[in-house]
């Protein structure tokens, strides 16, 4: 069982991912009823606010749980079968033999072999994971481009496949999630946000963007894309369609903790629903590292009990990780304000930077300090 919460300790570890060059960052850290909030550095750097705990941010593909949720709670009213092929429902978006052999649950545990739409939707990213061969110029061109999602789709399903359907190692591709984000809104006639809105989120801190803007207090979010933005560029007004409710969710730490509690404890989908979240395979993800991935959730440090479940996610200049323990006692929710701070050396791999370690020594310190 972890020890009390370090409240010095957490503020000094989060303070020293700010000295190390992170602009600003915020976190709750919960150990039963004992919880811990804290905010380092700068929400701007231009006037120099101060990030606050409370504040809104870009969570990124922390989406997926959320959605994930949704799904497997179509799955419980017997509206969408986990191992029925995706062709039987959207045959239009995965036509042939794919559609026939691509199931429900290959695309929660990105073992469909559906490419990656981004580095075709975004020109100048198209050598991605080639990253020295990138450019971020499309981030800028593409700001307020409104994409359609089956769009996106068709780029990712036409694009060479990652690998064969169901084969592991799988490779983590947003395309999965649009095409069940697809579904959702197929078995449930409405939109996806309206239904995860009302019946995944509780809370008014977050939802889905309908604007390019965040409501509320937020910060400022900087891309560096590996150092070819420099100083890093404020992405913070951008439309989210690019993603989509993927990975489009706005929220607080507080609430990112009190959703992961609520879902470890069976609240929000059927404990026989959580276990198969929590069935893994091998999948390799977007940074390249292969990792055990369930349907919308990730284990981290330490089996059974002391498992870690939850998800992080990245957005163009805003980050953030939320990791609640197995027996949900223990639970962290971090939000960064910049994003691909490491620069490339001459092979074009990316260097390590000291808010690596600092941040490394923060998520200990708040899983089991």
């Amino acid at each position: 069982m972890s020890d009390a919460l370090d409240l010095a300790a957490l503020d000094a570890a989060l303070e020293n991912v700010h000295r190390a060059g992170m602009p600003g960052l915020f976190a709750e850290v919960r150990d039963g009823d004992e919880v811990w909030r804290g905010a380092a550095g700068v929400a701007d750097v231009v006037t120099g606010a101060p990030v606050t705990a409370d504040m809104r941010h870009r969570v990124g593909s922390i989406t997926k749980t959320f959605t994930a949720a949704a799904v497997l709670q179509q799955v419980e009213s017997g509206r969408i079968g986990l191992d029925t092929p995706i062709g039987d429902y959207l045959p239009e978006l995965v036509p042939g033999e794919r559609g026939a052999t691509i199931t429900v649950r290959m695309l929660l545990n990105h073992t469909s072999g559906l490419a990656e739409y981004l580095p075709y939707a975004y020109p100048s990213c198209k050598a991605f994971p080639a990253i020295a061969e990138t450019r971020p110029d499309s981030l800028d061109d593409l700001r307020f481009t409104r994409f359609d999602p089956t769009d996106l789709i068709a780029r990712g399903v036409t694009a060479p496949a990652v690998g064969a359907p169901g084969r592991t190692p799988g490779v983590y591709s947003n395309t999965n999630y649009l095409l069940l984000v697809q579904l959702l809104e197929k078995v449930t006639g409405t939109t996806a946000e309206q239904y995860i809105t009302r019946n995944v989120i509780e809370h008014a801190g977050t939802g889905f963007p309908d604007a390019p803007h965040i409501d509320g207090p937020h910060s400022r979010m900087y891309e560096s894309w590996f150092g070819m933005i420099d100083p890093p560029r404020d992405y913070s007004v951008y439309d989210m369609s690019w993603v989509g409710p993927s990975a489009s969710l706005i929220s607080t730490v507080a609430d990112l903790n009190r959703f992961y509690g609520k879902l470890l404890a069976g609240e929000i989908v059927s404990r026989s629903s959580l276990a198969q979240m929590q069935r893994t395979v091998r999948v390799v993800s977007q940074e390249g590292r292969t990792i055990d991935y369930g349907l919308g959730l990730h284990p981290m440090d330490g089996p059974g009990q002391n498992a870690f479940w939850g998800h992080g996610g990245t957005v163009w200049g805003a980050g953030a990780l939320a990791m609640t323990r197995a027996d949900g006692r223990r639970q962290m929710a971090v939000a960064v304000n910049l994003q691909r701070w490491n620069k490339l050396d001459s092979s074009g791999t990316p260097r390590p930077h000291p808010i690596d370690d600092a941040l490394a020594t923060l998520y200990r310190l708040a899983m089991h300090g």
